[in-house]
């Protein structure tokens, strides 16, 4: 118990923090692999448990501990990382989400089955962190106790190919997460990833992945809460009293036309992780109550906005131009499947920040693209955007941009 208490001693604010994005195919042990890595169970949403598949954006926060040689989450030793873990759905036709999760993270950890291998979502996911600009990863090989040592060694093998030139440094940990073998291992992996450099000097810009409103049915008129934002501080700080602007913000109709139009509200508390604090650093998972009416933020209504104070967010726009990459071929279904070009007219799917949304390609010229938005947008330069396509019913990633 005293060692328990040392861990709830040390605030987040006190030690470096990453955010850490756990990806997989479905049924590859992503969901219990974070358990024993974060010692909370993310599937609490009530049809993800009757399903037993993760369907929205999980979050666990945890600090690893070093004692001697051993890294843990028990509070035993010295506190050495704050790490923030979201956990991104495996199911095909999820994908959006997981790109909105991947614009979350710093680094990843690609869990991949020894006993099922290499799956049409693993290949999917690995190209999501490609699009989405993620540099380091760590892939889990797990279940390696319902497998021989001879598939344990094919199957290693078969990952260091699939992982390629790209991310052939990536540390690759045979884990039985059931058995808690290696799991020390994880975590002194994520202990070693360096923390990408933040200026809390620039302009605050707040990610959005969830809203909410945290009443329960029957609280009194004076306890009360206002609409909750959930997401994580890419840049600058934030403070509880400040004046925050939320764009591209909230839809309306005037004249049989949908426009958008930023909300300007108060910060009541900021919260970093479970941790309530005065004010927010970049790092971590994030949440921010205002003085909203919470209705607003209800069933993610506010997800994939940005925040930042009042009139220093860029216009938001319903044209943004890039310059494009396409994959050789479809990743996500069984068959071989070749990318297509993208043609004038057609409608891809484009995940920016954490917000998805359609378009329309309007120009073409050699490898940029112009696309009109059905939703607008706000997005930087040199910023890389997913690019989908409606294949067979689901949309499937098939290359990305960059922001010109």
């Amino acid at each position: 118990m005293a060692e328990k208490s040392k861990q709830q001693t040390v605030s987040a604010d006190e030690l470096e923090t990453i955010n850490i994005g756990i990806f997989g195919h479905i049924d590859h042990g992503k969901t219990s692999l974070l358990e024993k890595i974060s010692g909370k169970w993310t599937d609490t949403h009530s049809e993800e448990i009757k399903r037993g598949i993760t369907i929205k954006l999980g979050y666990a926060d945890t600090i690893i501990c070093k004692d001697k040689d051993e890294y843990n989450i028990s509070g035993k030793g010295t506190p050495v990382r704050h790490v923030s873990f979201i956990d991104s759905p495996g199911h095909e036709m999820l994908m959006a989400t997981t790109l909105s999760g991947a614009a979350l993270i710093d680094a990843a950890i690609l869990v991949i089955a020894a006993n099922e291998g290499i799956k049409p979502q693993t290949q999917e996911h690995l190209m999501v962190l490609l699009a989405k600009k993620v540099e380091k990863i760590i892939v889990v090989q797990n279940k390696i106790d319902l497998v021989n040592i001879e598939v344990a060694k094919k199957n290693y093998s078969e990952i260091k190919r699939f992982l390629g030139e790209k991310y052939a440094s990536s540390k690759i940990i045979p884990v039985s997460a059931q058995q808690n073998v290696n799991i020390s291992q994880i975590l002194r992996a994520i202990c070693e990833i360096s923390i990408p450099k933040r200026n809390p000097a620039d302009i605050p810009v707040f990610t959005v992945a969830r809203s909410f409103d945290i009443n329960k049915p029957g609280t009194s008129p004076k306890e009360l809460h206002g609409a909750v934002l959930g997401g994580t501080l890419i840049q600058g700080k934030l403070k509880v009293g400040d004046m925050i602007e939320i764009k591209p913000g909230r839809s309306t109709k005037e004249e049989n036309e949908k426009k958008y139009h930023s909300i300007n509200t108060k910060i009541i508390s900021l919260f970093k992780g479970s941790n309530k604090t005065a004010e927010l650093t970049p790092g971590g998972s994030m949440s921010i109550e205002t003085d909203l009416d919470m209705a607003l933020a209800k069933s993610d209504a506010l997800a994939g906005n940005l925040v930042s104070h009042i009139g220093k967010l860029p216009q938001s726009s319903n044209i943004i131009k890039m310059k494009y990459h396409l994959f050789p071929r479809v990743f996500g279904i069984s068959s071989e499947t070749k990318v297509e070009e993208v043609k004038k007219g057609e409608v891809i799917m484009l995940s920016i920040n954490t917000s998805v949304t359609g378009g329309t390609v309007t120009t073409i010229n050699k490898d940029e693209l112009q696309i009109s938005l059905k939703i607008p947008a706000i997005f930087f330069k040199s910023e890389n955007v997913g690019l989908g396509r409606n294949i067979l019913g689901h949309w499937r990633l098939i290359g990305y941009g960059e922001v010109i």
